[in-house]
This record gives C-alpha cells, sequence and structure tokens, in this order.
C-alpha cells in the first residue's frame, strides 16, 4: 500500500508564509499612515508658523503705534523669527512695498491725487537652521516648509 505523506506540512509552511507576508504588509501601511500623520501635523503647524510671521511682518509695516523704521517703508527687508522653542520651526519674514498715486474725478472735474503704499510679506517656516533651505541635506524626511505671502495697504 502506498501512502502520500508530507501534503500536511507543505501545506501549513504555504499558509505561514501567506501569514507572514500579510503581517508585514500590514505592519508597512500601518507605519506608513503613522509616518504621514505624523507629517500632516507637522505641515500644519509649518502653516501657522508662517501666518504668524505674516501676521508680524504686517504689524511692523503698518503699525501707527511704533516709531518709523526701516519696515514702513521695507524694501527686500528679511528678518528671521527663531520659533523653535514654541513650534520647532524658523520664520524669515520679508517684505517689499511700492508707492502708488490713486487718483478720481469728482463732481467738478477736479482730480484729486492720494499715495498709497502696497506691501508685500512674505513668510517662509521650516525646520532647518535658515529658511528656505538651500542645501541638499534639508530634503530629508523630517523636513518641513511651507511659505505664505499677503498683500496689504496702508490705506
Amino acid at each position: 500500500m502506498n501512502t502520500q505523506r508530507g501534503f500536511g506540512a507543505i501545506a501549513a509552511i504555504v499558509i505561514l508564509v501567506i501569514l507572514a507576508v500579510m503581517g508585514a504588509t500590514i505592519v508597512s501601511i500601518s507605519t506608513s499612515q503613522q509616518l504621514t500623520s505624523a507629517q500632516d501635523i507637522q505641515s500644519t503647524r509649518a502653516r501657522q508658523a508662517a501666518r504668524a510671521g505674516n501676521e508680524w511682518g504686517l504689524f511692523k509695516a503698518l503699525s501707527s503705534t511704533i516709531p518709523a523704521d526701516t519696515w514702513k517703508t521695507c524694501s527686500n527687508l528679511s528678518q528671521t523669527l527663531d520659533l523653535t522653542a514654541d513650534t520647532g520651526f524658523r520664520v524669515t519674514v520679508t517684505c517689499d512695498s511700492w508707492s502708488y498715486n490713486e487718483g478720481q474725478y469728482d463732481n467738478a472735474g477736479v482730480i484729486t491725487v492720494q499715495g498709497i503704499r502696497v506691501y508685500r510679506i512674505t513668510a517662509v517656516a521650516c525646520t532647518a537652521a535658515a529658511c528656505p533651505a538651500t542645501d541638499v541635506s534639508a530634503a530629508g524626511l523630517g523636513y518641513i516648509e511651507r511659505t505664505r505671502t499677503v498683500l496689504a495697504t496702508d490705506r
């Protein structure tokens, strides 16, 4: 009588291999989801740090309570805010401005002209030592950078 032996062992090994591959896939997907979630949170923090930089630049440029300094006529002005203690980000705020004359005719046909200054405040928040990061090492997995630009006038 010829009996077959070992078929159950082969089936068990195949099932174990399939289960091991499925387990490794689940662990890989879980790790990827956790990393994506952490990067999303850091992205939101970077966006808020850039917004804080914009608001700080607008305050410096438009506030009437501070003495007139270089921020009132900001032209290619740049300053870095170190927010690493609170948020983990550095924010580089740059300001450019332009003066324009704006005019309109009244009912009597007389033109009224007033000067207006337009400000462009750009804030770049990043996790590197300087924003925006220019070296290649900043492009790693933990590097986050967000840029936000606002336009405002003094009228």
